[in-house]
């Protein structure tokens, strides 16, 4: 596969960059090609199904309460 002049010229940029910039390029593409890959609406059943299958998990116990999700966010700020 030849490297075509765009590709040659992102990674003349991409090289000078540190590897913080790195990972932060590298993770926007991901997502650029994440979303171009993902559907962009889904169904009303589609829909119906995930509401029902978080329905059931929380019946199973499999769900966290918001006092769970709030002291599991503050140790997220406190970089535990």
């Amino acid at each position: 596969m030849e490297i075509t002049a765009i590709e040659r010229e992102m990674y003349h940029y991409f090289v000078q960059l540190k590897d913080a910039e790195k990972r932060s390029v590298v993770q926007m593409i991901k997502t650029w090609v994440q979303e171009k890959d993902s559907p962009k609406h889904i169904t009303i059943e589609q829909y119906n199904k995930e509401i029902e299958a978080a329905e059931a998990e929380i019946e199973n116990g499999d769900g966290l309460s918001q006092e769970e999700v709030t002291e599991r966010s503050n140790g997220w700020r406190r970089g535990r």
